[in-house]
């Protein structure tokens, strides 16, 4: 039973998509997506620096053409499940068949650009805490006025406030709670701060058609799946003032019976953490088409086994 996710924001890379534009039709395909969204998404996934694609605005789309692109690479048969970090659950839901490559791009083109509003009216930001208990940690960042914005699993939570509140958390970590890393992000998502941004993605929604999901459907909200596409979007528009639970979705991966688990470009966020999370569950990320033949091979011995 093979599940296939997409990765959140953080994690881009400066010319991650490069080797990706060499494959047949792909710089065409991304061609088309930029001029649909505005956004030259060939130049920011090739030449532009750090900076550029930490941008809110920029980085979301970016990654969520990445994603699509290298699953359409993979070609094969279909995923007996899909789910996506944060923004990844965009991706998630083009590959469930939601919705088409470009309104899934359109979308978040709007989402990142109200995300990106939002988090301009305070310093805000997200950090990782590594280590420790969730009945620990989520009351100490409470404490704090920070929302345990993601909850991963694996002894994962990112925390999320205004900078001055994780200065304050670096300074007093939670017990058990090894290290605290600040992320690459540019603001406290899937929090109260993003509460703006919800109003301008259901205005972007409205005239969307999204069809039912034709795999198993995960949601960051609750771990559940979803079967409505109507439903799918309503979530996705909400999610982004509301945390990510992504431990709630590997345990509905793990209730599925899921043997293994292929993250599509830019991967390893998510496969490091089912290493660790999903025992026994093969998996594999696709950071370059290098590995899409490893991954061929493991969806062509994992993919159909739920049905």
């Amino acid at each position: 039973m093979l599940v296939l996710v997409a990765p959140g924001q953080g994690a881009q890379t400066p010319g991650f998509l490069t080797p990706w534009l060499d494959l047949p039709d792909a710089a065409d395909r991304v061609g088309a997506w930029s001029e649909a969204i505005g956004l030259d998404l060939v130049h920011y996934g090739t030449k532009a620096d750090a900076e550029e694609i930490r941008d809110t605005a920029v980085a979301q789309p970016l990654l969520v053409a990445a994603g699509l692109l290298s699953a359409a690479a993979l070609g094969g048969p279909a995923p007996d499940a899909v789910a996506g970090h944060s923004v990844g659950e965009f991706t998630a839901a083009a590959l469930a068949g939601v919705l088409d490559g470009t309104d899934a791009l359109r979308l978040v083109r709007a989402r990142g650009l109200a995300m990106a509003e939002a988090a301009a009216v305070t310093r805000t930001g997200m950090s990782a805490l590594l280590g420790g208990d969730p009945e620990v940690t989520v009351p100490h960042l409470e404490k704090l006025g920070l929302t345990a914005a993601n909850v991963n699993g694996a002894g994962q939570i990112v925390a999320a406030g205004t900078m001055e509140q994780l200065a304050a958390l670096a300074e007093d970590k939670p017990e058990g709670v090894r290290r605290v890393v600040p992320l690459q992000v540019a603001g406290a998502f899937h929090t109260h701060h993003m509460a703006p941004a919800v109003a301008r993605l259901e205005e972007a929604a409205q005239d969307l058609a999204p069809a039912d999901p034709k795999v198993a459907y995960v949601s960051n909200k609750d771990g559940r799946t979803v079967a409505s596409g109507a439903d799918v979007v309503t979530r996705l528009v909400g999610q982004v003032a509301n945390p990510v639970r992504w431990d709630l979705c590997m345990e509905t991966f793990q209730r599925l019976g899921a043997t293994a688990l292929v993250e599509v470009c830019p991967g390893g966020t998510l496969t490091g953490i089912a290493k660790r999370a999903l025992p026994g569950v093969k998996t594999l990320a696709l950071k370059t088409p290098d590995d899409l033949d490893a991954a061929r091979a493991l969806i062509a011995e994992h993919a159909g086994a739920a049905s």
